[in-house]
């Protein structure tokens, strides 16, 4: 998928609340879109009641979208699948931290792929939330497009026409080089930011995080790739890291299937530090899922509601 980037800012909440209610308004007459509208509304919504659970760090920034240049026809088949499947990324990111899904067409052209990955240390609500934003963003970055790309600093969320789950993909999306550090010090700090990145090669799993000193490192794959193929990505990453970013106090190395970050204290490591603790993410999980499952009623509510006065004004006319 060729993808045009733009690298992106901070998002409020207030402005992602605003952007479902404002869809379903839009978007009405369509059930799929305004199931979709309704789910991303009320997990950003039951997110402001966890704001005193929730990641005090910006989960919700953003750091790239792409989209692709092939567009879709508005309310075809391909749209109504869309919606189908972001709605379905949305509501699996409530219990899982990574999934994929294909949506089947009457027709070759009108299946789609898409898949999120949460970053391995966020909670479920704060998983949930950011795909909840990362696909409302996909509406107003990428409008009417077959595919797009949207990487925030919690989560990751793509979809396409053509398939792509599964597959290697080892190319520079976005890379990001600091400031170099003080020349007195540029040696110790190169040396440990070789020893961090060599510890994230040696550890296992999807999502790695090390740290030597001042200096602090986050590795992760996307969650379709076998233990191998992350392991190769995540090589590439790291080793592009290294000789590019030479003595910078932070750097990053986003691939289209894994990105390999580090910094020095004070340098940007805001990105993946944890501030809270265990006690904290179980007690916001169960508040979550009480909040979405009484909300989600009321989504469903909504729908019917809005099935029932269609079908009333079609016997009526």
């Amino acid at each position: 998928m060729a993808l045009s980037i733009a690298q992106g800012s901070p998002l409020g909440s207030l402005s992602i609340l605003l952007f479902p209610l404002s869809f379903i308004a839009r978007m009405a007459s369509s059930p799929l879109s305004l199931s979709l509208s309704l789910t991303i509304f009320l997990i950003s919504f039951s997110s402001l009641c966890l704001r005193t659970l929730a990641l005090s760090s910006d989960t919700d920034s953003l750091v790239f979208g792409g989209c692709t240049q092939q567009k879709y026809t508005p309310h075809s088949p391909y749209e109504s699948n869309l919606d189908s499947l972001l709605t379905s990324l949305v509501n699996s990111a409530t219990y899982s931290s990574y999934n994929n899904y294909t949506i089947m067409g009457s027709s070759p052209q009108d299946v789609v792929y898409g898949l999120y990955q949460c970053r391995g240390d966020l909670s479920m609500p704060d998983c949930a939330t950011c795909v909840a934003r990362a696909v409302s963003q996909t509406g107003s970055l990428c409008p009417t497009t077959c595919g797009a790309a949207v990487q925030l600093e919690g989560c990751f969320v793509k979809y396409d026409n053509a398939t792509f789950v599964g597959v290697e993909d080892k190319n520079v999306v976005l890379k990001k080089c600091g400031p170099s550090v003080e020349y007195k010090k540029e040696s110790e700090i190169v040396g440990r930011r070789d020893a961090v990145m060599a510890g994230l090669m040696s550890a296992g799993g999807p999502f790695r995080v090390g740290g030597s000193g001042e200096v602090q490192g986050l590795a992760q794959c996307v969650g379709d790739l076998s233990v191998g193929e992350c392991q190769d990505c995540l090589s590439e990453a790291i080793g592009r890291l290294k000789s590019e970013c030479g003595a910078a106090a932070y750097g990053d190395m986003f691939l289209g299937k894994c990105y390999a970050r580090f910094s020095t204290a004070g340098a940007g490591d805001h990105y993946y530090a944890k501030s809270h603790n265990d006690k904290s993410i179980n007690d916001g999980e169960k508040t979550f899922a009480i909040i979405i499952g009484l909300l989600a009623g009321i989504a469903l509510l909504i729908i019917f509601l809005a099935f029932l006065r269609k079908v009333l004004d079609r016997n009526g006319k």
